[in-house]
């Protein structure tokens, strides 16, 4: 199955579901939106409920499918419920944490089992950066190894970059070193200030627009392929420099890229809008920034969760998006990043607090003045 060959109709069926299978982890990474604990919740979903989930998952066509925590690996059922996402069709991808539990024998059992890819987790271009982000000593280290592991049996590798105040200083590094790796994608996450994600590590509109010159200066030399998380905007960026560069008539210029059989996203995936997420308790979420949750599949279907609730189905209307978002013609492909507005705003429609760019013709409302101060008013 080819998902970039796929049409997906977003009302209908997401085009990733992820499953966060545990919260169980040894990392205390400072920008996770679990608040991850060394012990395993007594209610997660169970090893028989796992396999209904991926059922559903195959009876759905999502074409990416991903594990992630916590720390996947602290699950003992891990192996089996790959093998059986295999079996009935369903491509995974899992994300574990660079801790000793990740090992040269666990990766080699993974890719037998029949991981799809495995993506690692690297926040800094360094030991120290890095480790401090992670929260465990050794972590880099453990990064490194395991994309040497997975090199070595020809397992497909993601790496995972959180961009905050903490390392933004820290990209161009970042990027020098994964040209030196062999890796198929570059996933760039921008924090949504929730769980451990503080408000005060949150990034400036102009330096997102930093990043994403950089990204797309980088998207068109590097080896592999670069997608951005909870930074929708970066489409509107890159639509931009292809109108002005069409305009000077510059030629077109990309790079061979490493070979990947994921497959990417479409235009407009957005939380809820073609993204679903399943706790570890069976929470069916916008994503795993966004907590609002519309049923559980303890419940209910995960079809019916995701076509028919009310948080999911809002989500996907443009049209009720507030501020410049509501206002932005770029509101279809674009969306802005739905749980960092609820995390800065308080509302999952408000407009996107990091985006610099201003809507044609837009006139914000007034801002409304405190009762408690006083009104001039004119006669």
């Amino acid at each position: 199955m080819n998902p970039d060959a796929i049409e997906i109709d977003f009302d209908e069926r997401p085009y990733i579901a992820i499953w966060e299978v545990t919260q169980a982890c040894d990392l205390a990474c400072m920008h996770c939106r679990a608040c991850a604990q060394p012990k395993r919740h007594p209610l997660e979903l169970s090893t028989d409920e796992g396999k209904r989930l991926i059922d559903q998952i195959g009876e759905m066509k999502v074409p990416v499918f991903v594990l992630t925590g916590g720390d996947p690996i602290k699950r003992p059922d891990l192996f089996e419920l790959i093998e059986y996402a295999n079996q009935v069709g369903v491509r995974v991808s899992l994300t574990p944490s660079a801790t000793p539990l990740l090992t040269r024998e666990i990766v080699h059992r993974l890719k037998e089992c029949g991981l799809a890819r495995l993506a690692i987790s690297l926040d800094g271009s360094n030991r120290e950066t890095h480790d401090a982000f992670r929260g465990m000593s050794g972590s880099f280290d453990r990064t490194m190894e395991a994309i040497e592991w997975a090199n070595e049996v020809g397992l497909p590798v993601q790496i995972n970059t959180t961009f905050s105040r903490t390392n933004y200083a820290d990209l161009d590094a970042i990027a020098a070193l994964l040209q030196k790796k062999k890796i198929t994608l570059w996933s760039v996450f921008f924090l949504v200030p929730t769980g451990r994600g503080k408000l005060g590590e949150l990034l400036t509109d102009e330096e997102f627009e930093d990043i994403f010159a950089k990204l797309y200066s980088l998207s068109k030399w590097a080896d592999f392929h670069i997608k951005t998380t909870e930074a929708q905007h970066y489409r509107r960026y890159v639509l931009q420099q292809r109108v002005i560069e069409k305009k000077a008539k510059s030629p077109a210029m990309a790079s061979a890229k490493v070979a990947d059989s994921i497959g990417r996203a479409p235009r407009g995936l957005n939380d809820g809008k073609g993204f679903v997420f399943i706790s570890h308790t069976g929470e069916v979420y916008p994503s795993g920034f966004l907590p609002i949750s519309g049923g559980n599949v303890r419940r209910d279907r995960l079809s019916d969760i995701y076509q028919n609730s009310p948080i999911f189905n809002q989500l996907r209307d443009p049209d009720q998006l507030s501020g410049k978002c509501g206002a932005c013609e770029f509101r279809y492909i674009c969306g802005g990043s739905r749980a960092r507005a609820l995390a800065v705003n308080g509302d999952a429609m408000a407009e996107e607090p990091c985006c610099a760019y201003v809507p044609k013709n837009y006139v914000p409302l007034p801002v409304p003045v405190p009762a408690s101060e006083p009104v001039l008013r004119v006669f």
